[in-house]
Order: C-alpha cells, then structure tokens, then sequence
C-alpha cells in the first residue's frame, strides 16, 4: 500500500514539475518578447525563479522514487550483491533521516503550533516568537514568501514517503504494477 501511494504521489510530482517547466519556457519567452519591445515585466524573473526552485524540489522527490537520483556507485558496482543490498538500505535509511529532518526543520521554521497557539494572528505571533516568516513579502510578486517556501513541505513529506517505500521495498513493485 505504501508502495502504490509512493507511486500516486511522486506521478503526481512528476506532472507539476512538468507543468512548472513549462511554464518557465513560457515566462522566460513571456520575458524575451517583452524586454525585446521595451516593456519589460519584472515580475516574470521572480515567477520563473520560484517555478524553477518549486520544479527542481518535487523533481527531486520524484527522483527518489523512481531511483533516479544522482549516485556515485564505483563502489557499490564491486560489490556482491548482498552487500550491495545492504548498502543500498543504508543509503535509504540516510536517505530517511534527512527527510525527517527537513520536516524538523521545517516545523520549526514555520511554527505552526505556535502560529495556531496565537489564533493565526501573524502580528502576535511575530511578536512572541520573533518568527517572521509570515510578513516577508516577495520582492516583485508581493505574495508572502512563505507560499514560496511551502516547497520545503512537500519535498520533506514526499522524501519521506518515498524513502520509506524504498526501505520496505515496495516502490520497484508499485511501479511495476502502475506502469
């Protein structure tokens, strides 16, 4: 079961970071075609900035799903294959471990017990805490930053899904089956 909903998620991933680069293609012409008639939009290089970090994150969650991570696998290529398998948990396991403490990290970079403890009074919060996030506006877009920053979440819960599909040993054979 985790196997397959490992699969549904990084699918779903793989379809935004697609959609994402598409759009980028569209905001880097968008910004071309505008800047060539004098009329630039600066508003589009924040866009294609943040679509380009939003893509890479979910990509690279995706990424551990499937196994198509970056690897440096000169050692690993000489060894048996039960030692192989072993270090292949151990990755996952590391793997694992930085997951959990992406959403750590993120936990407390955004505090949302804390923001809750306040009534999702960003100003009362801000004022206990000291905890800005929730103020910081983008530079062109205008949107608070932490919409932005929301990939950090995503990327942290979709490694851990995957990471623990991979130590159970369940993704190649919910791909199998999805695919």
């Amino acid at each position: 079961m985790i196997g397959r909903i490992s699969a549904r998620w990084a699918r779903i991933e793989l379809a935004l970071a697609a959609a994402l680069a598409v759009s980028i293609t569209c905001l880097i012409l968008l910004n071309v075609v505008t800047r060539s008639i004098g009329a630039a939009l600066y508003w589009v290089d924040e866009l294609a900035i943040y679509a380009m970090a939003w893509m890479t994150f979910l990509g690279a969650s995706a990424a551990l799903h499937f196994g198509h991570n970056v690897a440096v696998t000169i050692l690993t290529d000489s060894l048996i294959p039960v030692l192989r398998r072993i270090t292949a948990k151990m990755v996952d396991l590391i793997v694992l471990a930085f997951a959990l403490c992406m959403i750590w990290f993120c936990w407390r970079w955004f505090s949302p017990y804390q923001l809750a403890l306040h009534g999702f009074d960003t100003e009362a919060f801000q004022g206990t805490v000291f905890n800005f996030i929730y103020a910081e506006p983008t530079t062109t877009l205008g949107i608070p930053k932490y919409w932005v920053w929301m990939v950090m979440w995503a990327f942290a819960l979709g490694a851990t899904l995957h990471s623990v599909a991979n130590l159970l040993g369940q993704n190649a054979a919910a791909t199998d089956q999805d695919t």
